[in-house]
C-alpha cells in the first residue's frame, strides 16, 4: 500500500475506508470487517457519525494487530473548547477501544478552534494521538491556525473530487506541508460522476470503472482518499486501483472537469455558520 508521510514523520495509507452515513451498528461493523478483510488498513470515522463503537468492535474482532491499522476520528463542534475537547476525546477512545489514536481532526472550522487545538496539541505531545489535523479548513482559516499555534496540522480533509479539485487550497497546504485528503471523492454521485463520459472513456482504456479512475486520479495527485460503501463488491472494487496508472493526458482530461463551486455547500458564509450551530444544538 502506498503511504503519505506527515510533517511529523508519521505515515498513513493513501487509500482508506470511510464510514460516513453508516449510523447503523450492524451495517457499519460488517462493512469495516469487509474492508479489513479486503486489505484496507486505514479507517476514518468521527464523533458526529455515531459509529465509533461499531468501528472499534470491528477492529477488535478482525484480529489484525493494532499497529497495522491506522484509525482516524474527529471532534465535533459541540465539544470544541480546551476542556470539552479532552473529555470528548476520551469518550471516543472508549468507544473505539484504543489506547492511542493515529489521527484526530477538528471536524469543522467553527466555534473555539483555538482552545480545541491546544487540547489536541497536548494530547499529541503526551503520545495519546500520533498526529493531529483539521477538516473543512479553507486556506485563510488553515493559515490562521498555523501561524498562531505551535503544531502544524498533519492533514486537511476537504471536499475533493473531479468536479471540485481544490487547486488553490492545495497551494496553501503544500506551502505549509499539510497533506491533502479528500472527502466525497465520488461527489456522492452528483453531476452523474459514475456516468461521466470523460471518466468512462478513460476507464475503458484500462478496464476500470469511473469510480476506480477517480480514486486513481486522486492517488496520483498524492491526495489521501477514504471512499465509503456498504456493498462488498464496491468495497473490493474501490481497493483495486494500484494495478494501473493514468497517463499525463488522462490527468489533463480529468483536470478539465473542475468547477470552482462545491457540489454540496460552502463553509464560507454566515448562513452556513448559523446552520452548523443549529445542527450542533448550540
Amino acid at each position: 500500500m502506498k503511504t503519505v508521510k506527515f510533517n511529523n514523520g508519521v505515515e498513513m495509507p493513501i487509500l482508506g475506508f470511510g464510514v460516513y452515513q453508516i449510523p447503523n451498528y450492524d451495517e457499519c461493523k460488517k462493512s469495516v470487517l469487509t474492508a479489513l478483510e479486503t486489505g484496507y488498513r486505514s479507517i476514518d470515522t468521527a464523533q458526529a457519525y455515531g459509529n465509533e463503537k461499531a468501528v472499534g468492535d470491528a477492529i477488535k474482532e478482525s484480529g489484525i494487530p493494532r499497529n497495522e491499522i491506522f484509525v482516524t476520528t474527529k471532534l465535533w463542534i459541540s465539544d470544541y473548547g480546551y476542556e470539552k475537547a479532552k473529555t470528548a476525546f476520551e469518550r471516543s477512545m472508549e468507544k473505539l477501544q484504543l489506547e492511542a489514536l493515529d489521527l484526530y481532526l477538528l471536524h469543522q472550522p467553527f466555534n473555539d478552534i483555538y482552545g480545541s487545538w491546544r487540547a489536541l496539541e497536548e494530547l499529541n505531545k503526551s503520545g495519546k494521538i500520533r498526529a493531529i489535523g483539521v477538516s473543512n479548513f479553507y486556506p485563510d482559516r488553515l493559515a490562521d491556525l498555523i501561524e498562531f499555534n505551535e503544531i502544524i496540522p498533519a492533514i486537511n480533509q476537504i471536499e475533493t473530487h473531479p468536479f471540485f479539485q481544490r487547486n488553490e487550497d492545495r497551494k496553501t497546504m503544500d506551502e505549509y506541508g499539510v497533506v491533502h485528503q479528500s472527502w466525497a471523492p465520488f461527489a456522492e454521485g452528483r453531476n452523474n460522476l459514475f456516468g461521466n463520459e470523460t471518466l468512462l472513456k478513460i476507464g475503458n482504456k484500462y478496464g476500470k470503472t469511473p469510480a476506480q479512475v477517480t480514486l486513481r486520479w486522486l492517488i496520483q495527485r498524492d491526495v489521501v482518499v477514504i471512499p465509503k460503501s456498504v456493498t462488498p463488491s464496491r468495497i473490493k472494487e474501490n481497493f483495486e486501483v494500484f494495478d494501473f496508472e493514468l497517463s499525463a493526458d488522462d490527468m489533463q482530461e480529468i483536470a478539465k472537469l473542475d468547477n470552482p463551486e462545491s457540489a454540496f455547500f460552502t463553509h464560507a458564509t454566515p448562513e452556513m455558520v448559523k446552520q452548523f450551530k443549529l445542527w450542533s444544538g448550540l
